[in-house]
């Protein structure tokens, strides 16, 4: 294959090579059928087979077990926001933590539908949180994409309070303990596929609960009642996260397959990067260890003047999207499952080239 930048975007982000060489040989005639998987009916039985195979290699690569519906939908994580309290909020109580950027925005978007209360705010022992046994549920979001703080445990909420994840910007970069969970959901955008499909994993016992505001097209028992067909869904965003579910099951690396092997591989990713910045006199890494994300690192040159010419370093040798977001400033590497350790390894040696002629 030939060597092609490395792409560190937040999102919509790289995806594996070998996919999207898939995808462009299948792109005007999906397996003899004709037709572009853009093309065909989300009726048809040739999509049918895609849907069908997508749904099954995600529940197989999570070990999600039965008493969960996969839904496929459209909206994103901001859509979940409100989709979620809509679906859950049956008493209008909802316990949010904020643990970063993301988490404030559905505090906010919560509060158009529920009484919100914030239960704790940046990265708070769990035992801390002032959280309420009467509210519908609790929301976290498990990786902070802006932020770059990541919950490497699940909290176990005692009682009837289900914990809402999202979990957009490192679902399948490690496994889910779902004996935690009443409903996580995710973007497709960051490890799956293209923006436009949005994954929610709900439980069972929490469908039937939508308010009487809520649309039907967002309504989860409806939705699982049609299979995610009750309206047309991204027919082919889910054909390429199809794609992406197939690639990460015969993945391997240090003696793994599947999710073990993509999960030992962003540890070994995020140490060697984390490594470097701890190391360096010009770069920095503002976040405690014991929450660091594996997916989006957040770093920042202790001489910001320096911060153009970095950058356009950066693109001159193939290492793209490195810029921080808008509302933290800075630079930001997300090493997402597609990325390579080599792509890792080459930012590395840039950092390290960096200093030596700026340091």
């Amino acid at each position: 294959m030939s060597q092609r930048p490395y792409n560190f975007s937040a999102g919509p982000a790289a995806l594996p090579e070998e996919v999207l060489r898939q995808a462009a040989a299948e792109m005007l005639d999906w397996h003899g059928s004709g037709m572009s998987v853009m093309e065909m009916s989300h009726r048809g039985r040739e999509f049918i087979s895609i849907y069908e195979a997508a749904e099954r290699d995600l529940r197989d690569l999570l070990a999600v077990p039965p008493e969960f519906r996969i839904l496929f939908m459209q909206g994103g994580g901001l859509g979940e926001n409100a989709i979620v309290p809509m679906n859950l909020a049956r008493t209008g109580k909802v316990d949010v933590v904020v643990s970063g950027s993301w988490s404030k925005k559905s505090a906010v978007e919560a509060a158009r539908y529920a009484d919100v209360k914030v239960v704790a705010e940046g990265f708070v022992p769990s035992a801390q949180w002032q959280r309420r046994s009467d509210a519908d549920y609790l929301h976290i979001c498990s990786n902070e994409t802006i932020d770059g703080i990541e919950f490497h445990e699940l909290p176990r909420l005692d009682g009837e309070v289900p914990l809402v994840v999202d979990c957009s910007s490192h679902v399948l970069s490690r496994f889910i303990d779902w004996s935690r969970v009443g409903l996580a959901f995710a973007g497709a955008q960051k490890n799956v596929g293209p923006a436009g499909v949005t994954l929610v994993f709900v439980r069972e016992d929490l469908l039937g609960r939508a308010l009487p505001i809520c649309p039907s097209a967002f309504n989860y028992a409806t939705v699982a009642a049609a299979d995610s067909m009750f309206n047309t869904p991204p027919t082919y965003g889910i054909y390429i996260a199809g794609l992406v579910f197939q690639w990460l099951k015969d993945f391997s690396y240090a003696g793994k397959t599947g999710v073990a092997a993509i999960e030992q591989r962003n540890v070994d990713k995020a140490r060697l990067l984390y490594g470097a910045l701890d190391a360096s006199h010009l770069f920095e890494n503002r976040v405690p260890a014991d929450c660091r994300s594996r997916m989006n690192v957040p770093f920042y040159l202790r001489d910001e003047r320096l911060n153009d010419a970095f950058l356009a370093g950066a693109r001159e040798r193939g290492l793209l999207q490195l810029k921080g977001h808008k509302s933290v400033g800075g630079m930001r590497a997300s090493i997402y499952n597609a990325i390579p350790l080599e792509g890792v390894q080459a930012l590395v040696n840039y950092l390290q080239d960096f200093e030596k002629h700026h340091g």
